[in-house]
């Protein structure tokens, strides 16, 4: 290898692009059907089409990416599908802004020419996200890349629903449902995001018709009392014993109403009385259904009073109204009084407008039967949960499972496919378009408006996009898919919905694992938003450090389930890790000028037996993490071996080899297994850091067409040499201490010590005298061993590891006095230091208002400074002596 061949800086924007053009016009990631190999498929959890890469996309990514590249280097057919969702509320709002732009809307145009807007729109701006996963290095089969509108996953919601429909478990009601006055459409319980906010208990006293008195009740919206149909008590509450079935006058409205008992009333929570409105609260909608209350719609779609609210108050925004009824409620002498509280909130997820509780008439799957199977699946151990504990959220969820709402009053979507007849009012679900009623012969057929949730495809991904509902080869042979990787976040939204999916439809789960991973927060432990401006943009991070450092950053510390803290500090560190990596391949490579392949190598030197061995359990360590799922933990050992070991260690002794210092055969040996360890090594780290290990890969002896589809290294176990490992473990112990030494005692590198080595018992002593050169060659240091030493030297720095016991005199060595007085006055500063700390956290005051990161970074500077003094203590010790 020529050394001008190798850039003296590793430069990963050289790098990146290159090579994945050249994975992917290769054809490197793309699986075809076959039957003597064994299949791992995983699906890649689909991101809306209007979405650009964040760090959630980024970890789910690259934890998916890691066991993709290593599955496929074991030699199994790796298939991982990627597509896109179509993001019915999102894609819709981004081509109504451009309407609006235009001044126009959706109205003016046409629902079929709004549609070609938007599917204009997915071609123009569609791709952007899968760009961006390119560049995160993502090896997923882009020759099979999927959308949730393309034709195929398109027959299977036809084909779905039509089916559940037939089986009456898809039906048509009216219900209490999420709705968002500015999406303008139903949205599910889980799309809900509760936020606690500050708000008021309003106490209002409703009067009996016979002029008894009153019943006090307490609401949180008394907008809402204008749709009030009735006050409801527990049968078995004594207190309201004799006024069940009194009339009431409503406040405001004048309205009769009744007193009626209801077991769904907590007769311990406020006064026990509990206002119902049937057409605003879910709750209260069974109450009234129950007690055959009218239902009173108050509050319109766009979240404004509607005219049965009356001409006081009809056109309000639904705030406004709040405070003018609240007004009228104290002039009229009806409000009690008002307490603050802080509740929770439902908000729109995409658009985080608060909800409002509307009844209308929806689409809905009946839960029940379908999630029977799901459920079973999860105990049974069909499906499995990594962690374990989320298999019990799961379940918890699935066990209390309400009818899901599927109808969106959106245009962008899988239309409903249910056609009404205008003649005779018959309803029919098909999966092609109706044009005669089956019932009266009529052609007057008008197709329902509104479109599907955009679960309801994604929930059907593990196998649509397998080529359901055709029987195709790749459905026969990819499914079940081997695990989804995906975030804590959507195990409701997406995972429940595939696991009952599939059981429906195919008989068996979609996946056998799932591999659930945490958020990415910022370094304060909170969540990445646009509110807070804490957000990092993965392109950002990848332009400037490159994908390689990004990808082992995000995997580094991280355990599965557990969310995960950004920090620049960490993401710096994987690019040392990068360039460390760089810079000693850099080196080996310099040194094979004259290295063939094909020759033998001589008798192996301890340290060559130690890094083979070491090596080898590596191989086996990293494997069986990553068989647990344990991605972080198996990256931390890579970095481990190859920066402690590797590099500090085995490129450092092997140096006098290389540099001619020994026989011809001394130094071939040494590069065949710096070659084959390096070359191992990269092989181990490429599902990590693809980039990076391909372009060191391809500059060493022997290579193949990619490192991708060089063979994972198993462990040989009849390569694993415990003995080396144990006596290379002593005399790298024995350096770090003598190493340690000179560093705190500030003897100048270049200056050779003399060490004085009690060893004890015999078999040291062989080992120390046998292994003194590396020893002296490391340390810079000289050896005398000793069984047993008659006198301890007096003013000797001292150190005992492994049962050995180090002396190295200091006098003669450094200006005893002077580096006593220096570390006199550095204990003096660091006492001040640390006195004025624990003063801080002493502080009641400073605890009481201080920040909780603040507070803990003056814990580790107090523990750093304690450290620190202890150490210096010990070394005026020594001086002392």
């Amino acid at each position: 290898m020529a050394k001008d061949d190798i850039p003296s800086v590793y430069d990963p924007r050289a790098v990146e692009d290159r090579w994945y053009r050249y994975w992917e016009d290769s054809g490197f990631f793309h699986a075809e059907v076959n039957p003597e190999q064994e299949p791992f498929c995983i699906v890649m959890p689909p991101p809306n089409v209007t979405g650009q890469l964040h760090m959630g996309h980024a970890l789910d990514n690259t934890l998916q990416d890691i066991l993709t590249r290593w599955r496929r280097m074991q030699g199994y057919n790796t298939l991982w599908m990627p597509g896109t969702d179509h993001a019915g509320i999102a894609t819709q709002a981004k081509v109504d802004e451009q309407l609006a732009q235009e001044g126009t809307s959706r109205y003016d145009i046409g629902r079929e020419a709004f549609l070609k807007r938007v599917w204009a729109w997915k071609e123009r701006y569609g791709n952007r996200i899968t760009t961006q996963l390119r560049r995160l290095g993502a090896s997923c089969d882009w020759q099979r890349e999927r959308f949730t509108m393309d034709e195929g996953c398109s027959e299977a919601v036809l084909e779905v629903f039509v089916n559940l429909y037939q089986r009456g478990l898809i039906y048509r009601d009216y219900y209490i449902t999420n709705w968002c006055p500015r999406c303008q459409t139903t949205i599910s319980d889980i799309e809900v995001e509760h936020q606690e906010e500050p708000g008021h208990f309003y106490h209002l006293r409703y009067p009996y018709k016979d002029g008894s008195g009153s019943i006090e009740v307490a609401t949180t919206r008394p907008e809402t009392v204008l749709g009030d149909t009735a006050v409801a008590v527990h049968p078995d509450d004594e207190r309201y014993a004799g006024v069940i079935g009194k009339t009431l006058i409503l406040p405001l409205v004048g309205r009769e109403m009744p007193v009626i008992a209801d077991e769904y009333v907590d007769p311990s929570f406020g006064t026990g009385a509990v206002k119902i409105t049937p057409a605003h609260d879910p709750n209260d909608f069974e109450v009234g259904h129950r007690h055959n209350l009218e239902q009173i719609i108050v509050i319109d779609k766009e979240g404004k009073m509607s005219p049965e609210a009356g001409p006081r108050y009809q056109g309000l925004d639904r705030y406004e109204c709040r405070k003018k009824i609240v007004r009228d409620l104290e002039a009229g002498g009806y409000l009690i009084k008002t307490e603050d509280l802080s509740h929770a909130v439902g908000h729109c997820y995409r658009c985080h407008t608060v909800i409002e509780p509307a009844l209308s008439r929806q689409w809905f799957v009946k839960m029940k039967p379908l999630a029977e199977a799901a459920i079973l699946a999860a105990k049974n151990g069909d499906v499995r949960f990594i962690p374990e504990r989320f298999t019990k959220i799961y379940l918890g969820w699935m066990e209390n499972i309400r009818d899901w709402c599927i109808s969106r009053q959106l245009w962008w979507g899988h239309r409903i496919p249910v056609w009404y007849c205008q003649d005779c009012e018959e309803m029919v679900a098909a999966k092609e378009p109706v044009k005669e009623c089956p019932k009266c012969g009529g052609t007057h057929m008008e197709q329902d408006p509104d479109v599907l949730d955009t679960w309801f495809s994604s929930a059907l991904w593990p196998f649509s996009t397998l080529g359901w509902p055709k029987q195709t080869i790749e459905l026969a042979y990819y499914y079940p898919t081997s695990v989804l990787v995906t975030g804590r976040d959507i195990i409701f939204f997406w995972v429940a919905r595939m696991i009952f999916s599939g059981l429906a439809f195919m008989n068996e789960v979609p996946f056998r694992e799932v591999f659930i991973h945490g958020l990415v927060l910022d370094a304060l432990g909170r969540k990445m938003s646009k509110s807070l401006g804490n957000g990092v943009d993965p392109i950002d991070v990848i332009e400037s450090h490159g994908a390689d450092s990004l990808r082992f950053m995000l995997v580094t510390g991280n355990t599965p389930g557990n969310d995960l803290r950004f920090n620049f500090e960490k993401l710096e560190g994987a690019r040392n890790f990068a360039n460390k990596l760089w810079n000693a391949s850099r080196f080996v490579m310099m040194n094979l000028e004259d290295y063939d392949p094909s020759g033998r190598p001589g008798e192996y030197t301890l340290p060559d037996r130690w890094i083979i061995s070491r090596f080898q359990a590596v191989a086996g360590e990293v494997t069986r993490l990553l068989e647990a799922y344990e991605l972080g933990e198996a990256a931390r050992v890579l970095y481990e071996f190859i920066w402690n070991e590797f590099c500090d260690w085995y490129i450092e002794l092997a140096k006098p080899r290389l540099y001619g210092k020994t026989t011809p055969l001394d130094r071939y040996t040494a590069q065949h297994v710096l070659t084959a360890v390096l070359k191992g090594t990269l092989e181990l780290l490429h599902p990590f850091m693809p980039f990076i290990t391909e372009e060191i890969w391809q500059h060493l002896p022997g290579r193949g067409v990619t490192i991708m589809r060089a063979a994972w290294p198993a462990a040989r176990t009849d390569l694993l040499d415990p003995e080396a490992e144990n006596e290379m473990g002593m005399l790298m112990e024995v350096t770090k201490a003598i190493r340690h030494i000179r560093s705190e005692m500030n003897v100048p590198p270049g200056r050779q010590i003399e060490a004085l080595l009690e060893v004890g018992a015999e078999a040291n002593r062989s080992l120390l005298e046998r292994g003194a050169g590396i020893i002296k060659g490391l340390a810079n240091a000289g050896i005398s061993i000793h069984e047993t030493l008659q006198e301890k030297p007096e003013q000797a720095a001292h150190a005992v590891t492994r049962g050995v016991e180090i002396f190295i005199q200091l006098k003669g060595l450094i200006d005893i006095d002077k580096e006593t007085a220096r570390l006199k006055k550095e204990l003096a500063a660091l006492e001040k230091d640390l006195s004025r700390v624990q003063g801080k956290l002493n502080n009641q005051g400073f605890l009481g208002k201080a920040p909780a990161d603040v507070i803990e970074k003056e814990r580790k500077k107090e523990e750093e400074l304690s450290a620190k003094q202890y150490a210096v203590k010990e070394r005026l010790a020594m001086l002392a002596g």
